[in-house]
């Protein structure tokens, strides 16, 4: 796609989106101080939450937490948020998205085909702003083409556009017939016109491919060790990649100090990245003893995106031919099989990061994640940890987000339950602040 495409496109969504109505999108100057009463206040995920409090919001960050409700006597000219009768936490994080689409299996396969880079861009925009409004004020984009999601993350990082802060993968990185080679299932004449640069065939050719995507300006590399149940191609979901080609990926990503999260199904393919010291694995349905072990050693977290289950299950539903036989038979199994490396993995001190694959799962569900989480063994307070203070941990944002204490952003959300007795309460997000702004508030 030339840069002057691009660039039209990207202008196109950000007209699109400033027409969209939101509290939150111009910048403002002065010192802004806004008071937030809490009914509850779980502030630091993982630790007790607090009774009656005031989080002291200072021109976009948390300036103080204090007990009780603080009133605008005590702040002359402070904006007062009334949320004495919510729960109040942190904002939420998904640590896997994917913006650009809401589509998957034929229907996806069709779009990609017959859509110009434009409508992309409407989409991911859209699509962050669902993020938004769901409680999510950061996610992980693991994956687009285009450079769509990426001059997204700067159009919301500059103000311009709502939607939850990105840390930005560009293009996903795999071997030729991968899971992330686009010409699966495509006709070769089709397929000869279609830019492959994500692709990498030996060791040089994978320092290369993560040069591209640093030069891009990416915040973080993905890398496909596996093959993958939504891809056309018989080879199964273990290992896809040779020992020095994802050791060259993941060596090339640490030295421009960026961390490496993975697409992984088979063990073989989950414990090959694990021992070249990538930081995430996500998916990693097959997880086995050797792998947890690995986890443990590296201090690696394991992303489940249990909810891909949801849009398979539903998109099934609406039309049983939605996906290919070769990939609804993966899907069956994928079904079967969701949870059971959760299950195995968590008892054993493997860290978790919250992630759903949204994309694939519907966008602005992306809690829906919780309850499956807690379905196959993680209590509901360590299943928010796991979407805040891990979340944060793995994004490396931790001194920015993931718990609300001084000189953090000002990242939080008020539901009307307690979500550590019943997690499912954080399907319903009534009120939104990212970076001290208010985005939702019913």
């Amino acid at each position: 796609m030339p840069v002057r495409a691009i660039r039209k496109a990207v202008a196109i969504a950000l007209v699109a989106c400033s027409t969209l109505p939101t509290q939150a999108v111009a910048q403002t100057s002065g010192d802004r101080v806004v008071l937030v009463q809490a009914g509850r206040l779980l502030d630091r995920p993982g630790q007790a939450p607090r009774g009656n409090a005031t989080i002291i919001v200072r021109n976009g960050k948390v300036e103080a937490v204090r007990d009780g409700f603080v009133g605008a006597e005590n702040y002359p000219g402070a904006q007062v948020v009334d949320l004495r009768e919510r729960y109040v936490l942190p904002g939420l994080m998904d640590s896997h998205v994917h913006l650009d689409s809401d589509r998957a299996g034929q229907e996806g396969l069709l779009e990609s085909l017959t859509n110009d880079l434009p409508y992309f861009a409407y989409e991911a925009a859209v699509n962050a702003r669902k993020t938004l409004e769901a409680g999510f004020t950061t996610v992980r984009n693991l994956g687009n083409d285009g450079g769509v999601t990426l001059a997204l993350r700067d159009a919301i990082a500059a103000g311009k556009v709502p939607g939850p802060r990105i840390i930005d993968a560009g293009s996903s990185i795999s071997a030729t017939s991968g899971h992330g080679d686009a010409t699966l299932g495509l006709r070769h004449e089709i397929g000869e016109h279609i830019s492959q640069e994500n692709l990498c065939d030996s060791a040089e050719a994978c320092r290369r491919a993560v040069r591209m995507q640093v030069r891009r300006g990416v915040d973080v590399i993905k890398i496909l060790t596996t093959g993958g149940v939504n891809s056309r191609i018989g080879a199964g979901l273990n290992k896809q990649m040779f020992d020095d080609e994802a050791k060259a990926l993941i060596e090339t990503a640490h030295l421009y100090n960026k961390k490496v999260a993975v697409h992984a199904h088979g063990a073989d393919g989950i414990n090959l990245a694990l021992k070249y010291g990538a930081d995430s694995i996500e998916h990693g349905t097959l997880i086995d003893d050797e792998s947890i072990k690995l986890f443990v050693k590296h201090g690696a977290y394991y992303v489940p995106t249990l909810s891909t289950v949801n849009g398979y299950l539903e998109r099934i539903a609406k039309d049983p031919n939605a996906y290919p036989p070769e990939v609804r038979a993966k899907i069956e199994w994928r079904i079967g099989i969701t949870g059971k490396a959760l299950e195995k993995a968590y008892p054993r001190g493997v860290k978790i990061a919250f992630g759903t694959d949204a994309g694939v799962s519907k966008h602005g569900r992306n809690a829906d994640e919780f309850e499956l989480m807690v379905k196959h063994g993680m209590p509901a307070a360590e299943a928010i940890k796991a979407a805040t203070v891990n979340a944060a941990d793995l994004l490396g944002i931790s001194a920015e987000a993931g718990t609300l204490e001084p000189g953090k952003r000002a990242d939080l959300i008020a539901v009307a339950g307690d979500p550590l007795a019943d997690v499912t309460v954080l399907k319903q997000v009534a009120f939104v602040m990212k970076d001290g702004r208010i985005f939702k508030q019913q």
